[in-house]
């Protein structure tokens, strides 16, 4: 089921033909590149790592997460739960539904505007697992939804051979910038793909 799920994307590192493609090296995430998608990087201010990576649109973004997983799957199962309980006990509403990743959470979450729409997908491939919510138009059916989730099925996870404690972050790293200083450094955090559209600051 779950490489039924993957037949198009993501990828393990594995499965890719190393034919020039262009990809922006997140580590152990690359992000190919998607016309009218910018990349934005959320750095956690404390340890200065990549927190999320979010791929983006004019009025919609997807933020995604990769993390360590069991060779033997189930991560999203568990996963799926403690959201669903997360959410409810916060005041917002989630049903699961069958999606384009298999099951999913469709959720409204609570924001400080009140509630706001957020789609959750699990997708697991060899032992790691990539969490992803969509957010604005594309928590919904639509050209937002469609054009994120061909972004979100470039992804190529590389997952190297180490071994880490199940649901373990997979680090990931900003792309080498030579010669900058400290402002091109801060500004390297949102880094925009060949053919990007709008630009977007935050999703609400």
């Amino acid at each position: 089921m779950t490489q039924d799920i993957r037949a198009n994307g993501p990828w393990d590192e594995s499965e890719v033909e190393w034919d020039g493609t262009e990809r922006l090296d997140l580590g152990s995430l690359l992000v190919t590149a998607t016309p009218g998608v910018d990349v934005q990087i959320q750095v956690d201010e404390t340890s200065g790592a990549i927190a999320i990576v979010t791929l983006a649109v004019q009025d919609a973004g997807v933020q995604v997460q990769v993390f360590a997983a069991p060779k033997s799957g189930g991560l999203w199962d568990e996963t799926r739960k403690q959201l669903a309980s997360s959410i409810n006990s916060a005041g917002g509403l989630v049903e699961e539904a069958d999606g384009s990743f298999g099951r999913e959470l469709r959720a409204q979450v609570p924001a400080e505007t009140g509630l706001q729409p957020a789609r959750f997908v699990g997708i697991e491939g060899p032992r790691w697992f990539i969490r992803a919510v969509f957010l604005g138009t594309a928590a919904r059916p639509g050209p937002s939804a469609d054009l994120l989730e061909s972004a979100l099925r470039g992804l190529v996870v590389v997952r190297g051979g180490e071994a880490m404690p199940v649901g373990n972050p997979l680090p990931l790293q900003l792309p080498q910038v030579d010669d900058v200083n400290g402002a091109e450094q801060e500004a390297a955090r949102t880094l925009p793909l060949p053919q990007r559209g709008p630009e977007i600051t935050e999703i609400r």
